[in-house]
């Protein structure tokens, strides 16, 4: 075992000591994540409020672990060795939403007037679409094709069907946990681009606020239903963690028309193989193997690289892999995010 190892191994036994029966060993956080697989979390801490996670920043004075916020876990990747390091999930204080709808009996609404919607961290993408949109506000049905939490949306900077989160989130309440405080963060502090931001895994998001346009129920509603329509249509069920890749050219070059053109669909390695319904889904089989999944992720990278010359970038974060390939899968590792679309 190396030093680093073994201050790692230190360092987490003194913050077990610290939580107590705040925290659990060796917790499977594969079975959080869409994909269900991959290993445990060396500790797990439910935190069910701002309380909670002000305690936690205490106990994590003078100790260096690393932290994985698990959402959703719609676009994490765990290895089947798990993560050493603590996995903190929110609890219900943060799966609250408040909409301040349009005033009832008013003929007519300005179309640039705009109606906050505060959403908590845990809140499903999904459900957030479908509330706004019952409340005759218009700006986040895309989301109901989005399987992951608010809190790992804003992280990654979720988005779809021609959408994102930056295009109506006004701020974020973070907690951070080394600077032991809690902050509203504007959102062009932020740092958002496509499918990443600046947040740290530290810096835990609480809730995200939101500008909507007044808009149409029956319209929106109808706009859900065609989206749901479409996925259930060209995207596969199962355990996946939806597209893998990005789109080399948005809007221009779709990846899933890149690795079809190699006849990739069906391609297997052990348990995981790229999806015969949308060649940009990789598919885990029931009790598969993260370490299968992570070898198709990489084929079908080389091969797009030695026939196309493009390097595909991955949208899924690899947890606990430490073999040195990441580079060669083209994915970020975490746990530098915050859930997952979470």
């Amino acid at each position: 075992m190396t030093a680093v190892n073994r201050d790692l191994v230190r360092d987490l036994d003194r913050l077990a000591e610290r939580l107590g029966t705040r925290a659990q060993r060796a917790v499977p956080i594969g079975p959080l994540t869409t994909y269900r697989v991959g290993g445990p979390a060396t500790l797990l801490t439910r935190v069910e409020s701002v309380t909670d996670l002000a305690a936690l920043a205490r106990a994590l004075d003078d100790v260096d672990v690393p932290m994985l916020v698990v959402g959703r876990g719609s676009n994490l990747l765990v290895a089947d060795e798990g993560f050493i390091g603590l996995a903190i999930c929110l609890g219900e204080f943060a799966n609250e939403i408040h909409i301040n709808t349009p005033s009832a009996g008013r003929e007519a609404i300005d179309a640039i007037h705009t109606f906050e919607v505060v959403a908590g961290a845990a809140v499903f993408l999904p459900i957030l679409a479908r509330r706004t949109a019952a409340a005759g506000l218009t700006g986040m049905e895309w989301g109901v094709g989005v399987p992951g939490s608010v809190g790992g949306a804003v992280s990654m900077n979720a988005g779809g069907h021609g959408s994102d989160m930056a295009a109506s989130l006004t701020s974020v309440d973070v907690f951070d946990l080394r600077e032991r405080a809690q902050a509203e963060v504007p959102v062009a502090a932020l740092g958002l681009r496509f499918r990443g931001s600046d947040l740290a895994a530290h810096q835990v998001v609480l809730r995200a606020r939101f500008a909507l346009c007044a808009g149409d129920r029956e319209r929106s509603e109808a706009e859900i239903t065609e989206i749901v329509r479409w996925r259930r249509e060209h995207q596969p069920g199962g355990h996946n963690a939806g597209s893998v890749f990005v789109n080399p050219i948005p809007d221009v070059l779709p990846a899933a028309k890149v690795i079809d053109e190699l006849g990739l669909r069906g391609f297997r390695i052990g348990t995981a193989e790229v999806s015969t319904k949308h060649a940009n889904f990789i598919q885990a089989d029931e009790n598969g193997r993260a370490a299968d999944v992570r070898a198709v992720i990489d084929e079908v990278r080389a091969q797009v690289l030695a026939h196309h010359g493009i390097a595909l970038r991955s949208e899924v974060r690899l947890v606990g892999f430490r073999d040195g390939l990441e580079d060669r899968a083209g994915v970020a590792i975490g746990p530098q995010v915050c859930g997952g679309a979470s």
